[in-house]
């Protein structure tokens, strides 16, 4: 209960927003006005007796009410810690004092902080919608499917905790074992639905990874595939058959425009749920706190994919139990983004076009080497930044073997907690790499790799000037 201790002044106002006096409440409390003026100047501190009176008098759970203040603050916290506003670091004990003397203030803030994001991710879309096919999205002004159920797990900060929360449950509940995953879920299916798993045959005729027959009870699954595969593809039908009506809250509550991003939406959060299920939330934290986030150990502690490990890293940020906030990538030879996940204030592209300064492009040539980089972004953060190329084979000889790069990064204040920050000089600025979202909307003079001048400067054009760096423009020196 320290932490409601000297909470005078909140009280105050509780009881002035239900148009109670001090003698009122008082009597409500079965106290004495002159003890609750003592507790409202904070002249005495609060015990449980009184707290419980004066939870039952007020109607609030003051433990609940004290941990949203708490959050609030540290969302106040992370969001003034953007570069858009300067100074020193105002203490948690000061923004704990500002929510609470003004908490619809606060919350005013953060929505004119969020509609800040939102312009800015506007301008770059419109940037980068200048040329080429993705204008029609710019002129239609809709986003599509894909780009809401993106943003929707953006502002979950790519965490569901409900959904997270199931299937750590049920794999406690199950006792499922991470060395035999598959048949573990396998069984659970055939007992509780009555579902047969059956191995189908992949050929040119037969190209889907999963195929589930709800009249027969039958779940198709390709053949051949890896045991990680098949144990996330069981994990997603379970996510659909047994946790729907859970799926289908949180996409009430997703505020998707379109009947299509809806459908896209329940999908992401089916796989969502799998990836819970094969890496549950507090055993998978723990193993990767312990192995300083070793991709490749982790990889083989749960039987899983290198992306699957790299995904479900990012994912990590329950309340009170936060692991290395992490942005997550996928990107294929000619630059397209096919996945993009954050729980970091990283920037990406969002129409692909990516900044080729950044060591995801470099990671095709060097096939299987994990790659590391220190970059820095135009609003001044530090990443450490991973990538590393995955391939999927396609089954057969004359299928075409698709070919990715991961990536993963964190702020650099949270790389020491990484085992690929060994060896790197972290505070060394001459080993950090500028990069930026694309060039369109990056301001950066002095970049050779730059494709397009930034669309909010004006040229410079002379003719009798040439410069190392390709389109001059104001306040560059080219």
């Amino acid at each position: 209960m320290k932490q409601l201790i000297n909470f005078g002044s909140r009280i105050r106002k509780l009881r002035d927003q239900r148009g109670l006096t001090q003698a009122a409440l008082a009597e409500r409390m079965i106290i004495s006005p002159s003890y609750l003026n003592q507790i409202e100047s904070n002249a005495r501190p609060l015990n449980k007796r009184v707290l419980q009176k004066l939870e039952m008098a007020l109607g609030i759970d003051f433990t609940e009410w004290a941990e949203s203040e708490e959050r609030r603050a540290s969302q106040l916290r992370s969001v003034l810690n953007d570069s858009l506003f300067h100074g020193n670091e105002i203490p948690l004990h000061e923004l704990r004092d500002a929510v609470s003397a003004s908490p619809r203030m606060a919350e005013r803030f953060l929505q004119l902080f969020q509609a800040h994001q939102r312009l800015q991710a506007d301008y770059q879309t419109l940037a980068e919608s200048i040329a080429g096919e993705e204008r029609i999205k710019a002129l239609h002004g809709a986003q599509f499917p894909y780009e809401e159920v993106r943003d929707f797990f953006y502002r979950r900060n790519n965490h569901i905790e409900a959904l997270d929360q199931a299937a750590e449950q049920l794999f406690h509940a199950e006792e499922f074992s991470p060395d035999d995953l598959s048949s573990d879920l396998a069984s659970y299916l055939q007992r509780t639905h009555g579902v047969q798993i059956r191995l189908a045959e992949s050929g040119p005729e037969n190209q889907l990874k999963r195929c589930y027959d709800p009249t027969a009870k039958t779940l198709y699954l390709a053949k051949p595939s890896t045991p990680s595969r098949r144990a996330f593809q069981i994990a997603n039908q379970i996510a659909l058959l047994v946790f729907g009506n859970a799926i289908d809250e949180e996409i009430e509550n997703a505020d998707l425009a379109s009947t299509s991003a809806r459908a896209l939406g329940r999908l992401a959060l089916a796989n969502y749920f799998a990836g819970a299920l094969l890496m549950p939330y507090t055993r998978f934290l723990g193993d990767a706190r312990r192995l300083r986030y070793d991709i490749e150990c982790l990889s083989g502690l749960y039987g899983t994919s290198f992306e699957q490990v790299c995904h479900r890293l990012s994912t990590l940020q329950r309340p009170h139990n936060k692991g290395v906030p992490f942005y997550f990538i996928r990107v294929d030879m000619a630059g397209n983004i096919s996945k993009r996940q954050s729980a970091t204030s990283f920037h990406f592209a969002r129409l692909g076009g990516v900044c080729p300064l950044w060591n995801i492009h470099a990671a095709f040539s060097s096939p299987g080497k994990l790659l590391t980089q220190l970059a820095r972004m135009p609003d001044g953060k530090t990443y450490l930044c991973l990538a590393r190329t995955i391939y999927e084979g396609g089954g057969s000889y004359l299928r075409p073997q698709r070919k990715f790069a991961i990536g993963l990064g964190c702020e650099i204040t949270h790389a020491p907690q990484l085992v690929y920050s060994t060896g790197l000089n972290l505070a060394d600025a001459d080993a950090i790499e500028p990069i930026g979202i694309s060039c369109r909307v990056c301001d950066r003079p002095d970049c050779s790799q730059r494709a397009f001048p930034p669309i909010s400067r004006r040229l410079q054009i002379d003719e009798n000037r040439c410069s190392l760096f390709p389109y001059a423009f104001d306040g560059s020196e080219g």
